[in-house]
C-alpha cells in the first residue's frame, strides 16, 4: 500500500491554524487537569515512601491502621528492646526508638483555619534514625525539658510555629528552638520534643509506636516473626518504606479515581471538538481526496492520512497540556491525608510513567475523535468526490 506523506498531513492541519489551535487547546486543557493529578497522587506518594528508611523497621499495635491509633505498653517495648537483630550505636546503645505520637490543632497562617499537626516524641536515637531530618534554623531541643522543634512545612504554613515563638498544647508552654529540613518527607510536616516529656504532658502510660534499625537488613523476615509470633505480645511489623507508603493509598488512590473521572467526562468535550474539526476538514477537501484516489492511494491510505492528522492533533495537544501541567512542580502543596487526619506538605511530581500516560491520553483523544471523519473520508467514491469538485 502507497501512504500518504507525513508533509501532506502536518500541512494540512498547518493550513488550519485557528481550528488546530483551538481544537489542540481544548486537548491541552484536559490534559493538563489528567496530568496534574497524577502528579498529586505520585507527589503524595513519594513523600510518604522517602519518610522511611529502608533498613528501619517500624512495631505498632496489631489491627492499627496509623501511629496514632496505636498503643504500646512498656512492657512489650522492653521485650521488643532485648531482640538481638536490633542494630547498636558506637557507645553500645541500641538504634531502637520509643515514639509517643498524637494530633493537636493549629491554626493555618494564611486562612487561621485549623488542622491537624502531628507531635512526635523522639529520643536521641530516634534522631540517629531520620538522617534526612536536618536543623536548618535555631538548634535541637534538649531532652527532658519544654522545648520542641518544627518541620519546615509547619513553621512555614502555621501561625506560631516559627522559631522562637511559644505553643500551648497539653496545659503546657512549649518553645521552639529549632526548624528542620527533612527534605521531600513527612517529617516536614511534624513538631519533634522528647519523648518522655511528651509521654508525662499528655498523660500517656504507653508508646504509639517503636523504630528501630536492623543490623542487617535482611533479617527483617526473622524479625517480623518472631515478634509477630511472640504470644505475649499484640504487634504489627513493618518495613518503615512499607508503612509508609501504605499511609498514602487511601488518599492518593481517592484522587487519581476523582481526578481521572474528571478528565474522562471532560475528555468528551475534547472528542467531540476533534471530531467537528475532521469532519469539517472532510467536508472541505472532498475533491481534494476524490484527486488522491485518482492518483492511485488507496481507501487504507486514506483513512491512516486522516487518521494521523487527528493523531498529530492529539499529541500536540498533550504535549502543551504536559508543558504546562510541568510549572505545577514549582507549586507546594498542604492537605490532611485522609488515613491519619494529620497535616502532609508535599508537591507536585511528574514521573517518566506520567508523561507516557498522559501522552497516551492525548493520543486516545486524538484516536476516538478522528477515527469516524478518517472512516468517512476512506468511504467516499472516486467519482462521487470528484464530481463534488
Amino acid at each position: 500500500m502507497t501512504t500518504i506523506p507525513f508533509s501532506y498531513i502536518a500541512r494540512n492541519l498547518y493550513a488550519r491554524k485557528l481550528t488546530t489551535i483551538l481544537t489542540a487547546a481544548g486537548m491541552a486543557l484536559v490534559v493538563y487537569v489528567f496530568t496534574t493529578v497524577l502528579m498529586l497522587s505520585a507527589g503524595l506518594r513519594e513523600t510518604l515512601v522517602a519518610t522511611g528508611q529502608p533498613d528501619n523497621v517500624l512495631v505498632i499495635r496489631r489491627g492499627s491502621q496509623t501511629e496514632i491509633q496505636s498503643g504500646i505498653d512498656r512492657g512489650s517495648a522492653a521485650i521488643v528492646e532485648t531482640l538481638p537483630q536490633i542494630a547498636t550505636a558506637g557507645n553500645g546503645v541500641k538504634l531502637i526508638s520509643k515514639e509517643p505520637v498524637v494530633l493537636i490543632t493549629l491554626p493555618r497562617r494564611e486562612s487561621g483555619a485549623p488542622s491537624n499537626v502531628v507531635i512526635r516524641g523522639v529520643t536521641p536515637e530516634g534522631l540517629t534514625l531520620r538522617p534526612q531530618a536536618q536543623i536548618v534554623e535555631g538548634r535541637m531541643f534538649r531532652p527532658g525539658t519544654s522545648e520542641i522543634i518544627a518541620g519546615r512545612a509547619i513553621a512555614d504554613g502555621f501561625r506560631g510555629a516559627s522559631l522562637g515563638q511559644t505553643l500551648r498544647f497539653a496545659q503546657r508552654d512549649w518553645t521552639i528552638v529549632g526548624v528542620f529540613d527533612a527534605g521531600r518527607t513527612g517529617f516536614n510536616s511534624e513538631i519533634w520534643g522528647d519523648a518522655e516529656q511528651m509521654l508525662q504532658s499528655f498523660r500517656r502510660l504507653g508508646f504509639s509506636a517503636l523504630v528501630f534499625k536492623l543490623a542487617d537488613p535482611q533479617s527483617f523476615e526473622a524479625v517480623r516473626k518472631e515478634i509477630e509470633g511472640d504470644q505475649r505480645l499484640t504487634l504489627e511489623v513493618k518495613r518503615e518504606t512499607q508503612f509508609y507508603a501504605d499511609q498514602s493509598e487511601v488518599m492518593a488512590k481517592f484522587i487519581s479515581y476523582l481526578g481521572t473521572t474528571i478528565s474522562v467526562i471532560f475528555s468528551i468535550g475534547a472528542i467531540i471538538g476533534a471530531m467537528i474539526t475532521m469532519y469539517a476538514s472532510v467536508a472541505s477537501r472532498t475533491a481534494e481526496i476524490g484527486t488522491l484516489r485518482a492518483l492511485g492511494f488507496s481507501r487504507a491510505a486514506i483513512l491512516v492520512a486522516f487518521l494521523g492528522e487527528a493523531l498529530l492533533l492529539g499529541l500536540v495537544g498533550g504535549l502543551l497540556g504536559l508543558f504546562a501541567a510541568s510549572f505545577m512542580q514549582m507549586v507546594p502543596i498542604s492537605t490532611s491525608n485522609f488515613q491519619t487526619f494529620s497535616e502532609i506538605a508535599f508537591s507536585f511530581t511528574l514521573t517518566p510513567e506520567i508523561v507516557a500516560a498522559s501522552l497516551g491520553f492525548a493520543l486516545l483523544m486524538g484516536f476516538v475523535g478522528g477515527f469516524l471523519p478518517a472512516a468517512r473520508a476512506a468511504r467516499l467514491k472516486i467519482v462521487d468526490a470528484l464530481r463534488a469538485a
